[in-house]
């Protein structure tokens, strides 16, 4: 059977669950754009939203525990926790500060440095951990540095560590999680098998963001 062929709706169980869970995702979005008005965190709204949910549809909490992806979970906490140390030690604030630092302060050697470190590092270790440790190396530049057009700099940034997480399994929670659903379903693939075809992607989508960039920088 193609993809093409196959019909949404089918795949519809429980109308009344489905409006309960949008509504519940929708208000739970709402408070993710607004997180910071409210002075909470990211995590906080996302566990008040399942919370929610759970209240609301009250399934059966046997049924909700099989279904948590535990061995994706505990490996994310893992990668987490390896993260979280090289941060609190500072190896990878120092390798960021270093490898910007090669850039002279200059607007466009910069954002580009900025661009491609963040994507390669993103790669290889989470690129939300990775991200919260170049917001302040990327202030001090800001404020110490000759760069006047820092909104190019933020930009570099965040394409680097969103486009850069494409391209390993670790590099984004979300391919964790994919691969995890992949496995149960009978469908294995390994580090290497996924690097081999997302990695080169990844580059060129680095490029074409590069050309933007360039762009971007000189009008």
């Amino acid at each position: 059977m193609h993809i093409l062929e196959l019909n949404p709706k089918d795949e519809i169980k429980d109308k009344k669950l489905l409006m309960k869970s949008l509504v519940v995702l929708f208000i739970t979005i709402t408070g993710l754009v607004f997180h910071q008005a409210l002075h909470l965190e990211s995590a906080t709204i996302a566990l008040v939203g399942a919370a929610l949910l759970f209240v609301i549809a009250r399934p059966s909490p046997g049924h909700v525990l099989k279904s948590v992806e535990w061995p994706v979970l505990f490996f994310l906490i893992g990668l987490f926790v390896l993260v979280g140390g090289l941060k609190e030690a500072g190896v990878m604030r120092v390798l960021a500060q270093e490898t910007i630092g090669l850039a002279g302060g200059e607007l466009l050697p910069t954002g580009m440095v900025v661009l491609w470190i963040s994507a390669i590092a993103s790669a290889f270790v989470d690129n939300v951990p990775f991200m919260s440790t170049m917001i302040p190396v990327i202030q001090d530049i800001g404020e110490f540095g000759n760069i006047v057009r820092m909104d190019s700099i933020w930009w570099s940034l965040t394409l680097g560590v969103c486009l850069g997480g494409n391209g390993t399994i670790v590099g984004a929670s979300a391919n964790v999680v994919a691969i995890g659903m992949l496995e149960e379903n009978g469908y294995r693939l390994t580090f290497n098998g996924f690097m081999r075809k997302a990695f080169p992607l990844m580059l060129l989508s680095v490029a074409i963001s590069s050309v933007y960039l360039v762009i971007l920088y000189l009008t």
